[in-house]
């Protein structure tokens, strides 16, 4: 008896929070950026990705900036931009982009003691309408290989010749 009266109050939890995520009637669901004729969009100037090419592993790292414009017809707003992991750090405009104008967005990469190839994202949150591939959010990438930088002689050695 215990456990069917276990398994029906399961079955009843599940229900109950299945109905909860669907709108009442006469409720409608806040339109989405992607059916927003006038919605922001990114355009990014040389494309949405970076190789850096062949870098130096070094404690200043890398940067690369990203500059887009709004070609939308409303203020671009980004909540938030974070890299795929620590080493990848974002910087964007905090301010709205009003339509037609520029932004940039500094992707630094920490390449100190990463040596190896190099293959990051930044993910942008905003209120721009979803890309060609239907994400709500924007990616950024960057590529690139790192090789360990050369040690300088120590001082007071000199080189054999």
């Amino acid at each position: 008896m215990k456990k069917i009266l276990c398994a029906l109050s399961i079955c009843l939890a599940a229900t109950t929070v299945s109905f909860a995520q669907t709108p009442a009637a006469g409720q409608e669901k806040p339109a989405a950026a992607k059916d927003n004729k006038n919605a922001p969009h990114f355009k990014f100037k040389g494309g949405d990705s970076f190789d850096f090419g062949t870098i130096k592993e070094s404690p200043t790292g890398a940067e690369h900036v990203f500059e887009f414009t709004n070609t939308g017809k409303e203020p671009l707003i980004i909540q938030n931009a974070v890299g795929s992991c620590g080493c990848t750090t974002p910087d964007w405009p905090k301010e709205p982009i009003l339509p037609g104008k520029t932004g940039k967005i500094k992707v630094h990469y920490a390449s100190q003691g990463r040596v190896g190839p190099i293959q990051k994202s930044v993910f942008i949150t905003s209120n721009a309408a979803p890309g060609a591939d239907g994400q709500p959010r924007y990616e950024l990438k960057i590529t690139g290989t790192v090789v360990a930088a050369t040690p300088a002689p120590a001082a007071g050695t000199a080189e054999k010749k």
